[in-house]
């Protein structure tokens, strides 16, 4: 399974999110879950960093399947902001769509 986890302060801003693990829906190569979920995260933080310019950390482990971006100033950009809830829609929906079984978005209040 994929998890997602998107990280809030109490008022509700992004504070950083990981996704880690594989959707095991079909073998490797055939993975049409893992592709959606690795082509939704991927561009959100490329378009965060080149479209929004947002200050981030980001670290990845390509052999473990996981990602952590880290932003760096608060508040987020309007820009940045829209990306994270277009991120969060799409993701939902294939956990909806496939199964929390291959892909599961989670919430934390940090």
């Amino acid at each position: 399974m994929t998890e997602i986890r998107i990280y809030k302060t109490e008022s509700g801003e992004y504070l950083r999110f990981t996704c880690s693990g594989h959707a095991e829906y079909a073998d490797y190569g055939q993975d049409i879950v893992c592709a959606a979920i690795s082509i939704l995260v991927i561009n959100t933080v490329n378009s965060l960093e080149e479209i929004a310019k947002e200050p981030m950390q980001v670290e990845t482990d390509e052999r473990e399947g996981s990602i952590r971006c880290t932003f760096l100033k608060r508040p987020l950009k309007d820009a940045s902001v829209v990306l994270m809830d277009s991120l969060i829609l799409g993701l939902g929906q294939i956990e909806s769509q496939y199964g929390k079984q291959h892909c599961k978005l989670t919430f934390e209040e940090v």
